[in-house]
């Protein structure tokens, strides 16, 4: 699997995600296999959310053998810094890890979205928090998806 530079994060990262969207509502034998097909693709930048259903559960347990060898990612979907901040730290809990690489707002569709999240109170606020303490290594913002 061919591997990329990922910005100043000094991740080589493959250059396909996995997109643990697919893992919202299967069950862990076949999250299971669809994790190892990954990893034995060469895929090590891992891409999930809180709103993904169970999808961070579905993780959870191959954290351990698994989290110092990958990229992993998680957003949160919540507006406001005290209900992004408790759903951070959920999710590190349904990970099993203590640190994420990217912890992001996700699907901001439009700008008066982004000025709720970037303004005081907003969910940022709990995302640079999360850096700030040592939970993650960077922050972002993701787009609303836009499907034609």
């Amino acid at each position: 699997m061919e591997q990329r530079s990922l910005g100043r994060s000094g991740h080589q990262s493959s250059v396909l995600i996995y997109g643990a969207a697919a893992l919202a509502e299967v069950d862990q034998d076949t999250a299971d296999a669809s994790i190892q097909l990954a990893l034995d693709a060469g895929i090590n930048h891992f891409d999930v959310a809180a709103s993904y259903g169970d999808a961070e559960l579905r993780l959870g347990p191959w954290m351990p053998d698994l989290r110092s060898r990958i990229f992993l990612a998680t957003k949160t979907g919540l507006r406001d810094r005290d209900h992004a901040w408790a759903q951070i730290n959920r999710s590190l809990e349904r990970l099993g890890t203590d640190r994420l690489d990217l912890i992001q707002v996700h699907a901001v569709g439009d700008l008066a979205e982004l000025d709720l999240v970037t303004g005081p109170g907003g969910s940022l606020e709990a995302v640079v928090r999360a850096r700030d303490e040592g939970l993650a290594s960077a922050v972002g913002i993701t787009r609303e998806s836009i499907y034609i």
